[in-house]
């Protein structure tokens, strides 16, 4: 017999999304266990002997694990919830007829590296502070990137109720400079650069962790080695 598991953990185990994000979508009443209606993470249950739904559809069970990297296009949206007619990052890999979702996000208008998967355990590790991976992003702006803007961009600014600082800012030439971040804030790059008085022009992720895009050309994807999985957490990568 299958041993029982919470919740959240087994629809992270299903590839449905991060434990974190799972517990957001049983807190929203989107989650049937035998047709009632669940709103606490730490129900017990397995796959043997009941059933489980999310937004109606029903959940079999674990899925083969999967890790993609994707150069994310822009216009596309990091959700799996579809607005109007606007397009999601997963609509890439429809093909694959898998339930994915991206491990963090980028805001529409920002391209780059983004890790899609279906392992909510992976997921978790990704994002929680507690593995301390930097991301590094790709700016270029209409303008000549001064001494004055690298400093005022270290600085920091006041973001969704806390300060924020870069871990490094870099003028890569004229108009074009490279910042690393932590946090993860919505927007986070943006609002610094902006906020530095820098109009954007391009906004690109290259880096988290240890992991770099490389060459992979917009809009295309590939999945992950267990090496380049391991790169992620690695510091020695990050300078």
């Amino acid at each position: 017999m299958e041993q029982k598991k919470r919740l959240s953990k087994a629809l992270a185990a299903a590839g449905i999304a991060s434990r974190r994000a799972a517990e957001e979508i049983i807190f929203a009443g989107r989650v049937k266990v035998n047709g009632s209606v669940i709103k606490i993470p730490q129900t017990l249950v397995d796959w043997d002997n009941d059933t489980i739904l999310v937004d109606e559809a029903p959940i079999k069970g674990e899925e083969r694990k999967v890790y993609f990297i994707l150069n994310k296009p822009h216009g596309y949206i990091c959700s799996n919830t579809r607005l109007g007619t606007k397009k999601l990052v997963v609509d890439l890999f429809s093909s694959l007829n898998l339930r994915l979702f991206t491990i963090g996000r980028l805001d529409r208008d920002t391209t780059g590296l983004l890790l899609v998967t279906n392992d909510g355990f992976f997921a978790n590790k990704v994002i929680h502070p507690s593995s301390n991976i930097s991301k590094e992003y790709l700016v270029k702006t209409s303008q000549e990137v001064t001494d004055v803007h690298l400093k005022e961009i270290s600085k920091g600014t006041f973001i969704e109720n806390s300060w924020v600082k870069p871990v490094r800012v870099e003028k890569v030439r004229k108009g074009t400079l490279k910042v690393v971040v932590k946090e993860g804030k919505k927007r986070e790059v943006r609002l610094l650069v902006q906020n530095a008085g820098l109009d954007i022009l391009e906004l690109s992720r290259i880096r988290i962790g240890g992991l770099r895009l490389g060459p992979l050309p917009e809009g295309t994807f590939r999945e992950l080695t267990e090496s380049e999985k391991q790169e992620i957490f690695s510091k020695k990568s990050c300078k």
